[in-house]
């Protein structure tokens, strides 16, 4: 028996063709597709650069920090309430607007703030910059 079709070829070199053709497409693709996620991971760098996002470890960071000093806050609290309570002073009371000398002090105690507003930090900027430099 003879292997060969209509055109004096064997059927097996037809199907060996359809298959090199069908190879070189896909590495093609491949390539192709290397070539596109580096543009489009490219242009998302830039992107994220142009809205100055931060990167999730410097933000966990930076929430470290934050707890951090509202722990250290909250302890320096405790301790100056145990403080007024040792010198009669009460909680959170004043001891005395008047000097040495008899004159009155200027009263620096800061407005209350609205409900569900922390109170304001005296000595703290009003605008402060973003974090990361911006």
């Amino acid at each position: 028996m003879d292997d060969t079709g209509s055109g004096g070829r064997k059927r097996g070199g037809l199907f060996d063709d359809l298959a090199g053709v069908a190879g070189g497409a896909f590495s093609a693709l491949a390539g192709a597709r290397t070539e596109l996620e580096a543009a489009v991971r490219s242009q998302v760098d830039q992107m994220v650069q142009r809205l100055e996002l931060v990167k999730r470890e410097e933000l966990d960071a930076a929430m470290e920090l934050a707890r951090r000093a509202r722990e250290a806050q909250e302890a320096l609290e405790a301790r100056v309430a145990a403080l007024e309570a040792q010198l009669g002073g009460g909680a959170g009371t004043p001891a005395s607007t008047e000097a040495t000398s008899g004159e009155t002090l200027p009263n620096t105690e800061t407005p209350p703030s609205a409900p569900g507003e922390p109170p304001p930090i005296s000595g703290t900027m009003k605008n402060p910059p973003p974090i990361g430099g911006g």
